[in-house]
């Protein structure tokens, strides 16, 4: 009964310990400019992951492409794939802690073999990690369920995260080989929720999509047509990255110095009540603001995505019996968001016809390798740089939010140091390895 009791409690424990390191480590790598109140890393959350080096090749074109040149001249090999991605989880898992978010991401996911793509899957989730595969989106029903079905026609996965890349930068997709603007995408951006929706209705799969974009000086202009025709589709979370200079030089066709951040878009999340976007928190309303604060102090570390309901709900039971006084403000914080999405009748109503679902809003900024280069050298030998667009890069890639692992050499990479400095000889070394055609 003792033993019962231990393990129950171990199970109802609000924030694991070696989560709350992990956070508290995470934190203090922080540069001291990014440890604001609403800063989400260190307090909610470790950051998202990505695999490397697993399957580069992609069969579509894209002006820019963060791949180097060599990308494409790799062959797609299940073995290898499932290899790297146990290497790279496995340390992930030990640096890490016991959860995050990690993208199945390379080239192009779709050109595994479906036996391939959910055994990798599996490896991820085996190592605690919420796999996401990145995808452009330009395949059939049948690869689909393939994937989430078994030889044997039984469900092999309950849930399936993807990420479909649609921009009018993209050359090579069936039938819309060369789109003139992001309004031609949309029939494509459509049947790509539609498939996984009918995959719902056959087998029971549940699913969260995500869409992303490359936003250069071409489609700036459109990215807010893009939420307008989007928000309604079925994706989870629409994702603008503005374009820099990186990975393949032969495919820079504009001016991205003249990007800026603020001219594309502004991270927030919130949820969606028909047509009507609300937000989680209002970052205008004192009462928001301390019910922010709250819930990083309390609540920080709590798994919301992972858990099933009947282990979250008595760990809020117990933070809830820790902290009463968070209950009022928590009542409070809820009348203000129904009352921002227009009221509970209405929000009961949309409900009923599953017009609410939670929508989020991201940027991810990549930056310049001419940059990167130079500031990973620095951080490698714990020197700053006296250039303050150099140092800036350096605190830039201490708070990336988005890391990659090499087992080889025991560190944790930020994507951009991936794509800049890392990519070149690693892709040209799989050529070698896993060359498209075998010679003697």
């Amino acid at each position: 009964m003792l033993e019962l009791l231990r393990r129950l409690g171990r199970v109802t424990r609000a924030v694991d310990p070696e989560v709350r390191a992990v956070l508290a480590r995470r934190w203090a790598e922080l540069p001291p400019a990014a440890r604001t109140p609403a800063q989400v890393l260190g307090r909610h959350a470790v950051g998202c992951e990505g695999t490397h080096g697993v399957f580069p090749r992609c069969n579509l074109a894209c002006t820019p492409c963060y791949h180097s040149r060599d990308a494409n001249r790799v062959r797609v090999d299940g073995a290898h794939t499932l290899a790297e991605v146990e290497r790279q989880m496995a340390f992930l898992r030990g640096h890490r802690g016991p959860r995050a978010h990690a993208q199945l991401i390379g080239g192009e996911v779709s050109l595994l073999d479906p036996d391939d793509h959910a055994a990798a899957l599996a490896i991820m989730r085996r190592h605690g990690r919420e796999p996401m595969s990145m995808t452009h989106g330009d395949f059939d029903y049948q690869y689909l369920e393939r994937l989430a079905l078994g030889p044997d026609g039984r469900r092999r996965l309950d849930r399936l995260s993807f990420a479909g890349h649609f921009d009018s930068l993209m050359h090579g997709r069936r039938g819309l080989p060369r789109p003139g603007s992001e309004r031609d995408l949309n029939p494509y951006r459509q049947r790509f929720c539609e498939l996984f929706r009918r995959l719902r209705r056959e087998h029971g799969v549940r699913f969260f999509l995500a869409h992303s974009m490359t936003v250069t000086p071409r489609n700036l202009g459109e990215v807010a047509q893009v939420v307008r025709d989007c928000r309604q589709m079925g994706f989870g979370m629409l994702s603008f990255q503005p374009a820099a200079f990186v990975g393949d030089q032969r495919r820079w066709a504009d001016d991205y110095q003249s990007l800026d951040a603020e001219g594309v878009w502004a991270e927030t999340f919130g949820f969606q009540v028909g047509a009507r976007w609300v937000a989680l928190l209002d970052d205008r309303d004192p009462a928001d603001l301390r019910v922010r604060d709250l819930f990083y102090r309390h609540l920080g570390g709590v798994n919301f995505s992972g858990a099933p309901l009947r282990v979250l709900l008595p760990r809020l039971a117990r933070v809830a019996l820790a902290h009463p006084g968070d209950v009022g403000l928590a009542l409070g914080w809820a009348g203000r968001t129904i009352r921002r999405a227009g009221g509970p009748w209405r929000l009961l109503r949309q409900a009923a016809r599953r017009q609410v679902r939670p929508m989020s809003f991201v940027m991810h900024r990549f930056m310049h390798a001419a940059d990167v280069a130079p500031a990973w050298e620095l951080e490698l030998q714990g020197r700053t740089s006296d250039d303050p667009g150099i140092r800036a890069t350096q605190e830039r890639l201490r708070a990336c939010a988005y890391s990659m692992a090499h087992p080889e050499t025991g560190q944790l990479v930020p994507a951009c140091v991936q794509h800049s400095v890392l990519d070149p000889a690693e892709n040209l070394a799989l050529r070698r390895q896993l060359p498209l055609v075998d010679r003697p």
